[in-house]
Parts: structure tokens; sequence; C-alpha cells
């Protein structure tokens, strides 16, 4: 996918999703679009029509926030293949899982941590806040999120993995347990 080419206004909300996986979250951040029930999308509506009925918003201007969100993301990202040589080589790399308490107990990375409000506790107290933290979930979705809380919190090497412990195991380690959510 090249995040330097543009976007066709015709393009339905479900394939920019697919090729943009930060968009919904670019567009409700900038133009309080997709976050909720009152200012959602069909999957089928296309991002001219999004920006037609949400005050006209400038199609050009839309598509180049959401070019521009998509760097961003990609920059905090990490592949796993990276991930795992820097793990190998000795980096003191904390790994932190946002995935459900069943889904961590499943399968996880060695030497990851589960988050909870109560270790998010511990982490915000006494973590260091240049080690790399790299967060991950199953594939790669809500850890961005994550990532942007802790980078808000001061944490200056944050990551998210790219793709989560699906692309992992996939990618890095395929005799790791993979599954899917319903």
């Amino acid at each position: 996918m090249n995040s330097t080419a543009a976007i066709d206004p015709s393009i339905s909300m479900r394939e920019l999703l697919e090729q943009f996986p930060g968009a919904q979250r670019a567009l409700f951040r900038r133009y309080h679009i997709g976050g909720c029930a009152s200012c959602g999308f069909s999957a089928d509506e296309t991002l001219a029509g999004v920006c037609a009925r949400n005050e006209n918003l400038d199609v050009d201007e839309v598509t180049e926030h959401i070019l521009a969100s998509d760097a961003v993301d990609r920059a905090i990202q990490i592949e796993p293949v990276e991930l795992s040589q820097r793990l190998a080589a000795g980096e003191n790399i904390h790994l932190l899982d946002v995935r459900t308490r069943e889904e961590f107990e499943t399968v996880k990375l060695p030497g990851a941590h589960l988050f909870t409000q109560e270790f998010m506790q511990e982490i915000l107290a006494h973590w260091s806040r240049t080690d790399l933290l790299v967060i991950y979930d199953h594939q790669g979705i809500r850890s961005m999120d994550a990532a942007a809380y802790f980078q808000g919190h001061g944490f200056e090497q944050i990551k998210s993995l790219r793709g989560g412990i699906d692309a992992w195991s996939a990618e890095v380690d395929p005799k790791l347990r993979r599954y899917h959510l319903e």
C-alpha cells in the first residue's frame, strides 16, 4: 500500500479502511466522523458522499488529512521481524499486551505484560519513559490507540506492533497459536 498515492473520492469507506486502517480514527479526530452512531457511515458509502453530507467537507483536504495521519501511524509502528531482531539482540524492550485476559492466557509473546488498569498505574509511576515500549493486540488496531495514549504521557520510544500478535505468528513464529475473534 502506497501512502503517497491519491485517494479516489469514489472509494467506498470499506475499501478506504482496508487500505488505511487508521482513517476512521483520523476522520473522527479532525471532523467528528465515524466515532459514534450519530456521526457514523456505512461501509458502502463513498468518501465523497461522507464528505458531502458532513458540511460539504473538501474531499481533497480530507484525503490529505487521511494520508498525513497514515504516515504518522506508520511511524509509530514496528514490524514483527524488526521487533524479533531487536529482542534477539538483547535490547531493553518492554512488551505490553492490550488484549483480553483470556487472549493473553491463550497465547502471548515471551516477557509480555498484560495491560490492566492497575498495571497502567505501575507503568505511569515507575517505568522509564526512554526505554522502548512495544504495545500489541490481536491485529494491531487497538494498540495504536494505546500507543498514542502513552505518547501523550511522555513516553518517548513507543511503538505499536504492526499487525499485532497475528502478524507475529505469521511472520516470525509460525508455531505460535493463531486465532480468530467472532
